[in-house]
């Protein structure tokens, strides 16, 4: 059976484990450290099963530069599944969990830079459809946005800034 909770402060070993394991490098991994050091994660959400954490999902505060100022939303990042139990649904539970969360709180966006074939099924779509951008390069088609609240972003358009844990430590 698969339960998805709130992190708990035991958890947070075994969070630093699934996504270093999901990933390729330690960067996502330590993100998700520097976030909760910083208090700066909207919700973090993990996933059981067979008593064993299995996956995790973040979510934290970003920022769309306008022309008129700054919006606020949220950013899904990252979203990890120990290898060896991916393909089982428990990332899209994850997922489909932690945005009805952030609807029942008020949040109106949630932007996610990840595979094009995967997240618009959970309701994203490209942000440049929007005439947003994220401030660095990517594929147009890896950038994309949700709106939690119908009609959000209606008249918003401009750069998306993630927070300044995501910022990879130059050497």
């Amino acid at each position: 059976m698969l339960t998805i909770r709130e992190e708990l402060q035991k958890d947070v070993e075994d969070i630093y484990h699934v996504n270093l394991k999901a990933f390729d490098g330690d960067f996502e991994a330590k993100a998700v450290d520097k976030l909760r050091a910083a208090n700066a994660l909207t919700l973090s959400l993990v996933a059981i099963q067979d008593d064993k954490l299995v996956g995790h999902i973040a979510f934290s505060p970003v920022t769309i530069e306008t022309a008129d100022g700054i919006v606020d939303a949220i950013g899904l990042a990252p979203m990890a599944v120990l290898p060896e139990y991916q393909r089982r649904g428990i990332g899209s539970k994850l997922i489909e969990e932690g945005l009805a969360q952030l609807a029942k709180v008020g949040v109106k966006t949630v932007f996610v830079l990840g595979h094009a074939e995967y997240y618009p099924r959970f309701g994203f779509k490209p942000a440049k459809h929007y005439g947003l951008k994220w401030e660095h390069d990517c594929p147009d088609d890896a950038f994309m946005v949700h709106e939690l609240q119908a009609g959000a972003l209606n008249g918003v358009s401009g750069v998306v800034r993630y927070r300044p844990e995501f910022e990879e430590p130059t050497l």
